[in-house]
């Protein structure tokens, strides 16, 4: 009897924890969504392409790379749902392509940016993305790779690929997987306050940075869903920006001392359908040719970026070096200037 309450006692409390993507966006005030559209039928790589450029309103209306490597395909796991999920396969799924030796998006799998056109006046402080991926069975994860996340900023194509994030203009955050399929969110955002100093976070003086790696594990052979929320910081030189992960519906990481944005005219953009294996060289490529699936991507917008309690940034740092805060920068160009003044006897 003992061992029977303490069982339901367990299920209750995972079934408490579960946290569906439409619970999130009501949690969290989201009220503008879309449901990125899929063909009824598998389609041509040709067709996929114009499918996406007329439905799913791409970022100077083409896929930025990979588009042969994209094509709507039958599932490949009918019969094998993500955890916790009631309903199989409805349709086709969008399979990616990595050719054997394939690295970067230049090489294999496929990138693009999808601009949620909204009336949203302002512009979405608060974004949610939800999409189930599932990974060829007996996937090589080799070192990592890609994969589709969220972005936002008037310039579409900087923090990614070694361009460094200053907050004025652009970030992204994505998720990746690693060796054994472990996951991280991988992010382009400025690094203020000692932020890589902390235990579950890992920058990159060239590249992103990663947060609470090994978090959650990918299985291969099924399908698995990813949930990601970005909450714009507020005010912007205030660190308080939130980025959570929920993998099969359970929180799985929340980053909540951020400072994502230096500027208001920085927001929430749409999905960054980013996947790749890596990495920048040789040797992260895949050693043969392999597939990842996607299904179900929708998106959730809201007006009202974190309200959480957050620390004002001190200093305003990108990974390969700290840019000082808009005080602190006029606090030592004022004192340059006395000094020079000085110096010159004026």
């Amino acid at each position: 009897m003992f061992l029977t309450l303490t069982l339901l006692s367990i299920a209750s409390s995972v079934v408490a924890d579960s946290l569906t993507p439409e619970s999130l966006a009501a949690k969290f005030s989201l009220t503008t969504s879309t449901t990125l559209p899929f063909p009824t039928a598998t389609q041509s790589s040709g067709d996929t392409q114009a499918l996406l450029v007329s439905g799913w309103s791409l970022s100077k209306g083409r896929v930025q790379n990979g588009g042969d490597d994209l094509a709507f395909v039958t599932d490949p796991f009918p019969n094998s749902p993500a955890p916790g999920a009631t309903t199989g396969s409805t349709g086709p799924v969008l399979e990616v392509t990595y050719p054997a030796g394939s690295f970067s998006n230049n090489t294999g799998g496929a990138q693009f940016y999808n601009l949620w056109n909204t009336t949203e006046t302002g512009g979405f402080q608060s974004m949610l993305l939800s999409y189930e991926v599932a990974f060829d069975a007996g996937f090589d994860w080799v070192k990592g790779g890609k994969l589709p996340g969220l972005r936002g900023g008037p310039n579409p194509t900087g923090c990614s690929g070694g361009n460094e994030a200053t907050g004025l203009d652009c970030f992204s955050a994505r998720v990746m997987w690693r060796t054994d399929g472990q996951g991280e969110v991988y992010a382009y955002i400025p690094s203020p306050n000692n932020l890589c100093s902390e235990k579950n976070v890992i920058c990159n003086s060239d590249f992103g940075i990663s947060f609470s790696r090994g978090s959650f594990t990918f299985a291969s052979g099924q399908w698995n869903r990813v949930t990601l929320l970005v909450q714009l910081n507020n005010p912007v030189d205030t660190a308080n920006g939130n980025i959570e992960l929920y993998f099969n519906d359970v929180q799985a990481l929340a980053q909540q001392d951020l400072q994502i944005r230096a500027s208001s005219n920085l927001t929430d953009g749409g999905l960054y359908f980013s996947t790749f294996f890596g990495g920048s060289d040789s040797s992260w490529s895949t050693p043969n040719t392999t597939h990842t699936y996607f299904r179900n991507m929708q998106l959730w917008g809201g007006s009202n970026p974190s309200t959480l309690t957050g620390s004002k940034v001190t200093s305003s740092g990108t990974n390969s070096g700290k840019l000082w805060s808009p005080d602190l920068a006029s606090s030592v160009l004022s004192a340059l200037f006395f000094a020079v003044l000085g110096t010159v006897g004026l």
